[in-house]
Parts: structure tokens; sequence; C-alpha cells
């Protein structure tokens, strides 16, 4: 693991087919941006597995609640804090940019470890729910990356959001191990207990580690911003973009734990599985995403990375249809999904950050985590409704034609490195 972070570090750098204007810029981070980096990317984790771990046990831990024989309402109160984390990113984003990015942060690390101790002390099901709305409310998403993005200069700026879009993917195979040794241990009071101390860890780095933020720039504000930034034409197709890739994870999730299983994994070993494909597909990132960004070359393994996803999900879809998956290309194709995941993930959020104003990149990246978030919420309900219509094969052709208008919408995408100094308008 150490490996792959100093990849990240000390590699070269991304980002586009437009020559940027200092061809000579020094792709090495300084120690204040490698302090922010690996400061925000820890904040991130910390929160995303304390989201994640309760995955893999919840729909099972809730039946010993009151109301928990009620289905519907123990996958509402799984999936409450994904739709209360969308309704809340973009005010959480503009606060960031009038309030300050550190501010927006404390705010919802606190709204994280109160949910925390409202979700271990609940008794219902309806207690659970209101855990993890609160748990929702923490939508920090926009402002750790638009303080990451006033932190480090265009030139390595992917290399810290590959830190903190890497963190969601290991994050997620974490949470596949400690999550069910947690509720073994304790239920889900243990895993809501931890999820409370990781978030005061968040405030902890967020106070003695991450350096100090910048002025606001309010002078580059202007009533319209946000509008500006809803009708930007790529602003959209970076928003459709992240909608879709989160979609067609979560959606994937719905289906691959029971590959696996027909597979002969057993449910509580997943995450043996997950894990070695998530940290390859680092290794995979370090060695393609910073060196072609230095070259110019980000357009082409950008799309290329959308094929393969979608790929990935047409050699899904087959296994299921033919009812024997083998273990050995289930591996296979889930290292080459995480590479392409991995390697989108980090390259849209420092895209849409270049594309929007320094003094809007909060709103911006806040209505990018809206779309993110609710692309989760798609993929976790629709993915369930696709399987009980159509069969996990059904699930990963939709997942596929969705990929494939993504690569079509994505086709007109401009890959910038430097932000504009001027207002976003919608033009």
């Amino acid at each position: 693991m150490c490996a792959v972070y100093f990849g990240l570090i000390t590699g070269t750098s991304l980002l586009s087919h437009i020559p940027t204007s200092d061809a000579t810029t020094d792709a090495r981070m300084t120690p204040d941006e490698k302090r922010s980096a690996f400061s925000l990317s820890s904040i991130y984790a910390l929160r995303m597995l304390g989201l994640f771990m309760v995955l893999p046990v919840f729909m099972i831990e809730a039946r010993q609640y009151d109301g928990g024989q009620d289905a519907s309402a123990v996958g509402f109160a799984m999936g409450i804090y994904g739709l209360v984390q969308a309704a809340l990113q973009i005010p959480f984003g503009l606060a960031a940019d009038r309030i300050g990015r550190k501010r927006v942060i404390y705010m919802g690390l606190a709204l994280l470890a109160l949910g925390s101790v409202i979700g271990a002390l609940a008794t219902s099901v309806n207690g659970l729910a209101l855990g993890r709305a609160l748990q929702g409310g923490g939508a920090i998403s926009a402002a750790v990356t638009a303080l990451l993005a006033d932190q480090t200069r265009d030139a390595v700026r992917t290399k810290g959001m590959a830190l903190v879009g890497g963190s969601i993917g290991l994050m997620f195979a974490l949470s596949l191990l400690l999550g069910p040794v947690l509720s073994g241990w304790g239920g889900l009071s243990a895993i809501f207990g931890v999820t409370l101390f990781l978030a005061v860890g968040g405030m902890a780095i967020v106070r003695w580690w991450t350096p100090t933020e910048m002025p606001l720039q309010t002078h580059v504000k202007s009533p319209h911003s946000l509008w500006g930034l809803l009708v930007h034409p790529d602003l959209i197709r970076l928003n459709f973009g992240v909608f879709a890739l989160y979609a067609v994870q979560l959606a994937s999730w719905v289906a691959i734990p029971a590959l696996l299983v027909q597979a002969g994994v057993a449910s509580t070993d997943h995450g043996y599985v997950y894990l070695p494909a998530v940290l390859l597909s680092f290794v995979f990132m370090g060695m393609t995403l910073f060196p072609l960004e230095r070259k110019g070359h980000l357009r082409p393994l950008f799309l290329a990375c959308i094929a393969l996803v979608l790929l990935v999900q047409a050699a899904w879809g087959w296994m299921a249809w033919a009812g024997e998956p083998q273990l050995w290309l289930l591996a296979v194709l889930l290292f080459f999904f995480f590479c392409g995941f991995n390697v989108l993930e980090a390259s849209q959020p420092s895209l849409a950050s270049r594309l929007a104003p320094a003094g809007s990149r909060g709103a911006a990246l806040g209505v990018y985590n809206t779309l993110q978030s609710l692309g989760i919420f798609a993929g976790g309900a629709f993915g369930g409704w696709l399987v009980k219509r159509g069969g996990a094969h059904g699930l990963f052709l939709a997942s596929g034609l969705l990929m494939l208008v993504w690569l079509a919408v994505a086709w007109g995408t401009r890959y910038v490195r430097s932000a504009p100094d001027s207002q976003v308008t919608g033009h």
C-alpha cells in the first residue's frame, strides 16, 4: 500500500489533449501539497469507511430491531443517507464558497458523529433511519475536493484527486472485511461506534494536519453563478458521467456477491477477492493516468476506461446468463473494473475543478457530488429492481447500455489543464 501511495505522489501527472501553457511546470508535489492530498484523502477515507461498513450486514442485523421484519423499511433505513447527502451537496458546496471549506468539513463530520451516536443507541429501524439520515447530512465531498483544488497546482491536482478517489475503492473493499467482523463483535451498534471515532479522527486531521486554507475568493462570484454551473455543457457531461459511473458501480454490487457465491466464495470472504483487485488497480492507475497527463493523452485514456467498464459489464452479463461463473475470471474482471473506475473517479473531479472558476469551485463540485450521490441511490434502488425483473444478466445489460450512452456523451468533453479565471457561463 505504501508503494502504491509513493507511486501516486512521485509519478508523472495527468490531464488533457489541450497543451499546457507551461510545459516546464514541475510535476512533483511540494510538501504542503502532499500534506493537503494525504490529509484530505484520509478524511474522505475515514468517512467512507464508516458509511460503507454497514452495507454487507445491515439487511441482516436490522432484523433484530423493532420493525426489522419490514424489508422495505430496512431498505429505506439503509439507503436514506444517499438521498439526504444528495439533497445537501449543493447547499454545502455553496456554503464552502461563502464561509470556508474547513468550517463546512467540521460541520459535516459533526453530523456524521451525531448520526453515529443515534445509530449506536437505536432500538428500532426508525432510529436506525434517523441515524443514517444524519450521517448522510455530513455531505462534505464538495468542500474536501474544493479545498484540495485550492491547495494544489494544476500540474499535480489529479494526483491529489486520485488519492481521494482511490480511497473510495479501497474503503469499499476494506469495509467488506471489517463490517462482518465488527458486526460479529457487537452488531450494528459496534459499527456505528467505530464510525463515531472515525468522524472524530477526521476532525483531528482537519485541525492538526491539513494546511491552512486560502482566503475565500468572493470577488469572482455573481448572482447567476449557480445557474451558469448547472447549464455549462462540459460540466453537464462530467455530472452525467459521475452519475453513470456510480449507478453502474452500485448496481453491479447488487449482483456480483451472488456470482462470487456461485463461484464458491463464502460471503464472509468476498473482501479477500475485492481487496487485491483494488490495490492492483492503483498500480495500473499510477502507470497510465499520470504519465499520459503529462503527454497530453488523457482523452483517449478517459474514453478507453469508459469502454473498459462497458466491456466488463458485458462479460459479467454473459457469465450471469451462462450460470457458471469462474472465480479466476471474476477476479480478472474485478481488476479491470477497478482499473477503469479509479481512472475515471480520479480524473473527473479534477476536470470539474478546472472548468469552474476558483470562487465557485465549491458550488461546481457540490453539483458534481449531488449527481454522484444520486447515482449511488439509483444504482442501489434500480439495481435491485432490474435483478428482480430481468435477472443479473438484465442488470448488467442495462449497466452496459448506460456506459455506452456515457461514452457518446463524453466524446465532446474538453480536457483542460488550467482553471478559467472568468465566470462560468451557460453558453
